[in-house]
């Protein structure tokens, strides 16, 4: 059933056990990208009904001034390590960030980081959008992009994980391949949309620095460890994706740096990592695995297994 009440029926059932195995290059095990969230704040956003900006009342400096500490201090060290490791960014964009500090960009654009789309400011949500606000979010976004970057998205992480039943819908409409909003696998796959061919990439809430520090309280040696046990078991069961979402105001921290290079070191010098960006990962499941995919969803649709 691909529709209802009780399920949208983005994406088909997919035992994961019983998939065509997904072979990466050069016979990496685990595909692994790193996804900076590069993001801006505003100190007083437009309110929205459906959530609060801030959980303070106006002016919230707190909050304002511990995420603004990411963009004047902390993505250089953090994008430093990443450098030095040898890992690529790919930057989750609040895409305003272009105009307001385009330092950042012009440093992660240098670098060869790629860019996929956060939506405008982190401060203003999806929820409530007509279809016509949400059309002329992902076209500033597309076209914002490419005026700093050069760079053309192929992806989308709704702005503060903010949605509309539309949203995969229209990012297919506009060229983008894949999607992070959907946190459900270790490993792409295809997602139904009315046009285009959309995947989801799989983004970790579980091993993303906000819930480590924030939901899990972790101290920074215990998000690094977690960090390296993630890697070592999705390496050893193979054809898997391991994507690390960071918040430089978070990992960029002094005393949480040390830490999260450890995770680096052991990821660089393990040897079974294919270590890119989301991107490339996309470009190669579109290429190599997508039909297969649909074509093991239908047969098992067709021997009456669940459609979603």
């Amino acid at each position: 059933m691909r529709e209802g009440k009780h399920d949208p029926g983005l994406y088909d059932f997919r035992p994961y056990r019983d998939r065509t195995p997904i072979a990466w290059p050069d016979g990496k095990k685990v595909a692994v990208w790193v996804s900076p969230n590069l993001e801006f704040y505003e100190l007083d956003p437009p309110a929205n009904p459906h959530r609060k900006s801030w959980t303070r009342p106006h002016p919230d400096v707190v909050g304002y001034g511990h995420r603004d500490y990411g963009n004047r201090v902390a993505h250089w060290r953090m994008a430093e390590m990443m450098t030095k490791h040898g890992f690529p960014g790919s930057v989750s964009l609040s895409v305003a960030l272009c105009q307001h500090i385009p330092e950042i960009v012009e440093d992660a654009n240098a670098r060869g980081w790629e860019f996929f789309s956060h939506g405008i400011y982190n401060t203003r949500y999806s929820y409530g959008m007509d279809e016509a606000q949400e059309r002329a979010m992902i076209e500033d976004a597309i076209a914002t992009v490419r005026e700093a970057t050069g760079q053309t998205i192929k992806g989308w992480l709704a702005p503060a994980l903010t949605h509309t039943p539309r949203t995969l819908d229209l990012i297919a409409e506009y060229g983008l391949t894949y999607t992070c909003d959907l946190y459900h696998d270790d490993q792409p796959g295809p997602v139904h949309v009315k046009t285009g061919a959309l995947i989801s990439m799989p983004y970790s809430l579980e091993v993303n620095d906000h819930y480590g520090f924030f939901v899990y309280n972790m101290s920074p040696r215990d998000y690094a460890d977690t960090l390296i046990r993630q890697y070592d078991r999705l390496a050893d069961e193979g054809g898997t994706v391991m994507c690390i979402p960071l918040h430089a105001y978070l990992i960029g921290q002094p005393h949480r740096i040390g830490p999260f290079e450890e995770v680096l070191r052991h990821i660089a010098a393990d040897g079974r990592a294919w270590i890119t960006r989301s991107g490339d990962i996309a470009d190669h499941f579109i290429a190599q695995n997508y039909p297969q995919a649909v074509a093991d969803d239908a047969a098992r649709f067709a021997t009456g297994g669940p459609r979603a």
